[in-house]
């Protein structure tokens, strides 16, 4: 599967001309430094997230989670992107119109919250609709994927069910996760939410 990404950014807003790479609070300039910090930085923040979810308002809670989750290396974390990003030829939503994107997507996280908890099917549904019109808004710089998985998670546990899209012990979810995401199949999604949403037993 292809992961070649394109930005626009001829102003290097995000990027340092000299090294290619993301500009950061840490000045790092090796590539492997960078990847490495940022995911130990990032893993961190996740394993507080849950530990002390927060609860999930509307759509204004994906860029707290973005911050959250890249609050230690990246001063835009959180913040929408200024630039164009394309994936394979495959434009993502243009800056220009996100307002109008990020109203739809409250809508549906309306219809969501509306749905019985008892109604599985429905809310796989629903979530898989959420998690594809995320995907193609592709709000920040970097980072959507995490943040959009970590979004699904927390708005799954408002209905008191578990998900997880990215298993550390089971590669095929991922795989499905990225097919369903890249090829914007709500189908894939679909299947593959119902199959891993699990209600959690909160009786003390």
């Amino acid at each position: 599967m292809s992961n070649s990404y394109e930005y626009i950014d001829s102003d290097f807003i995000y990027t340092d001309p000299n090294t290619g790479l993301l500009r950061n609070l840490q000045d790092i300039s090796d590539p492997d430094v960078l990847l490495f910090v940022e995911s130990g930085v990032v893993t961190k923040r996740l394993k507080e997230l849950y530990e002390n979810p927060i609860k999930i308002k509307g759509v204004d809670s994906l860029f707290e989670i973005h911050r959250i989750l890249f609050q230690d290396i990246y001063g835009w974390a959180g913040k929408k992107r200024t630039v164009e990003i394309s994936k394979d030829g495959k434009q993502f939503f243009p800056t220009s119109h996100f307002e109008n994107a990020l109203r739809y997507i409250d809508q549906l996280m309306a219809g969501f919250k509306k749905i019985s908890k008892n109604n599985k099917k429905l809310l796989a549904e629903k979530l898989a609709e959420v998690l594809d019109n995320v995907n193609y808004l592709h709000p920040f710089r970097e980072g959507n994927g995490r943040a959009q998985r970590e979004f699904l998670r927390l708005l799954a546990l408002e209905k008191d069910l578990a998900l997880n899209l990215n298993p550390p012990d089971n590669k095929s979810v991922f795989e499905r996760y990225m097919q369903g995401t890249i090829e914007s199949d709500v189908k894939i999604l679909t299947e593959l939410i119902f199959e891993l949403i699990d209600t959690i037993d909160r009786t003390p």
